[in-house]
């Protein structure tokens, strides 16, 4: 990140330039199209989400109000609105999903933590979705109840290294479970859910696949036991059993033995009942795998928060996809560039100080570094001050 370059052109510039040209060509998004490419589309709408602007026409201002520093941002001209809008609702969105794929790939390969009470190194996925309401009037498309519109965003967490590996956009009718039928599973990975994806026959396709998942039991759950290990109950276990389903449907799409473990939440005064596939492990860590689960949980609330996909910038199916797919590859070159500059501030924090400094020729790693920071303001200090006495 070149010293005399501004702070947005030194964030966009971890993308590879000719692989997101090879992206475009697969999907045709410059095809007779003159000046505004997908590249310039992708640079509005990502300083949109790093600047946090409510709306294309916010954006669109921001940017021509310092027309005399786009060329050296990556823009050949200025911005119109309209062509903006044009774009996000008639170029395939795919092509920042193939992006966003990309970047999430890199970030993943940079990432790697440990977990407290897990031994093992299995890979972790944490699967969930989120809801995110939309006026009926607006989105008809996205139809959910019979006044409410919605989107949802189904998303596999890798847990050790806190990025998203796989997201997947629907309407506000699609059951979470079916997403089940979409993933690929990685052998000897865990997927843990919550009790909503609980289908024996897609929970069946995951053992086939020699992968394992840990999931709340329902409260109507029919089982028998058939052996019970021992549990210290100090540790807030209850029990740690070997089963086998009863009801006829549920034995004929999981044929085998599961393994049963309640646990009791002291603090919160909670008992959860999980179920897993693996037999290996100890109760302590098919535990410590569910409640790392709300790391999804985290990402969710962080994202709605920080990005800007709770208000979008159009109105048809495309556009909206192409606003949250631009979302999610901004949220992966700040973790990128997070861990690149060593940053010791939080992805908020990174956030917070991009969005007001990326018309600034500061190199981002000074921007970011505290003690850059404090070794100024100490130096700063030995200045005199106007009003000393």
């Amino acid at each position: 990140m070149n010293e005399g370059s501004y702070v947005f052109s030194q964030l966009v510039r971890l993308i590879h330039r000719q692989s997101f040209a090879r992206i475009v060509e697969i999907h045709g998004g410059n095809y007779r199209v003159r000046s505004f490419t997908c590249w310039h589309q992708f640079l509005c709408m990502s300083f949109g989400q790093l600047s946090q602007r409510d709306s294309l026409r916010d954006v669109v201002t921001c940017l021509n109000a310092h027309s005399d520093k786009l060329f050296h941002m990556g823009f050949s001209s200025g911005v119109n609105r309209s062509t903006l809008a044009d774009a996000n609702e008639e170029r395939n969105y795919q092509i920042y999903e193939d992006l966003a794929k990309q970047l999430i790939s890199k970030a993943r390969k940079l990432y790697q933590g440990d977990l407290e009470a897990i031994s093992f190194d299995n890979a972790i996925y944490a699967l969930d979705s989120t809801t995110i309401e939309l006026c009926l009037n607006v989105f008809w498309w996205a139809k959910f109840r019979e006044e409410k519109a919605a989107i949802k965003l189904h998303t596999l967490l890798d847990v050790r290294r806190e990025i998203p590996c796989f997201i997947h956009i629907s309407d506000g009718k699609l059951h979470d479970v079916n997403v089940l039928d979409i993933l690929l599973f990685e052998p000897e990975a865990f997927y843990v859910m919550d009790r909503g994806y609980v289908d024996w026959e897609r929970l069946f396709r995951i053992n086939t696949a020699s992968a394992f998942f840990v999931v709340r039991a329902k409260k109507n759950l029919a089982f028998e036991r058939i052996y019970s290990n021992q549990v210290d109950k100090k540790t807030g276990l209850r029990c740690d059993q070997i089963i086998r389903l009863k009801n006829y449907k549920a034995v004929t799409d999981y044929p085998k033995k599961l393994r049963r473990i309640k646990y009791y939440d002291a603090e919160n005064d909670v008992t959860y009942v999980y179920l897993t596939n693996n037999f290996k492990v100890s109760a302590d860590e098919v535990v410590a795998l569910y409640i790392n689960r709300w790391k999804v949980e985290t990402f969710f609330k962080w994202v709605k928060q920080h990005l800007r996909i709770k208000r979008f910038w159009g109105e048809s199916a495309n556009a909206v996809k192409t606003q949250i797919w631009i979302a999610v590859c901004t949220f992966v070159l700040v973790a990128i560039a997070k861990h690149q500059l060593k940053s010791q501030h939080s992805l908020n924090e990174m956030l917070q100080i991009i969005s007001v400094s990326l018309f600034d020729k500061t190199p981002i790693n000074q921007l970011l570094n505290k003690q850059a920071l404090q070794n100024k303001f100490e130096q700063n200090a030995n200045q005199l001050k106007m009003f000393d006495l």
